[in-house]
């Protein structure tokens, strides 16, 4: 089973990097996000298929961004939330995934960028990934990265990435 979870993320990211037609910056920030959240995923031990959730939201979160560059002018994050569902209904049409797991993909996706109540670990793994990348990206300062573990990030192991990334005695 676990084979056929990798077999499927596998699919996605090629057809995400396809997707976002050579914009490295849109490729590197999902497999930075992948990355991130795969890592702390594996090291909070959370099981299989939450982990697939996880990785496949973590691959597609940003699917809305060519989209709302287009119609809106930016990235900004509520816009994405707001235009990614019919997106990533159809990135998974003909993928091998249930209805039941893309629905909890679109949930993740179009609240990834909302940092109250978050519910489930795959939420809260999501949402600390893409923070981690999104930092080292726009060069938050030392204070937004303080103030973000003490208010967002709950897992160990994202603790211990952010702190080991960014939070360094020197």
């Amino acid at each position: 089973m676990k084979d056929e979870k990798s077999k499927i993320t596998a699919v996605a990211i090629e057809k995400m990097i396809d997707f976002y037609q050579g914009n490295l910056r849109d490729i590197e920030h999902f497999l930075k996000v992948w990355a991130y959240a795969k890592t702390i995923g594996e090291q909070e031990s959370v099981d299989e298929n939450t982990q697939g959730i996880l990785e496949l939201a973590a691959v597609v979160h940003d699917i809305s961004c060519p989209l709302c560059r287009e119609k809106y002018g930016n990235t900004n994050g509520k816009n994405q939330e707001l235009e990614s569902e019919p997106l990533v209904k159809e990135f998974f049409e003909e993928m091998p995934v249930s209805e039941q797991k893309v629905e909890r993909i679109i949930w993740l996706v179009t609240h990834h960028h909302t940092y109250t109540n978050i519910d489930g670990i795959d939420y809260q793994i999501l949402i600390e990934a893409d923070f981690l990348v999104n930092a080292s990206e726009s060069n938050f300062s030392k204070m937004s990265i303080e103030n973000a573990k003490s208010r967002i990030f709950k897992t160990a192991a994202g603790c211990r990435l952010l702190e080991s990334i960014f939070l360094r005695e020197e």
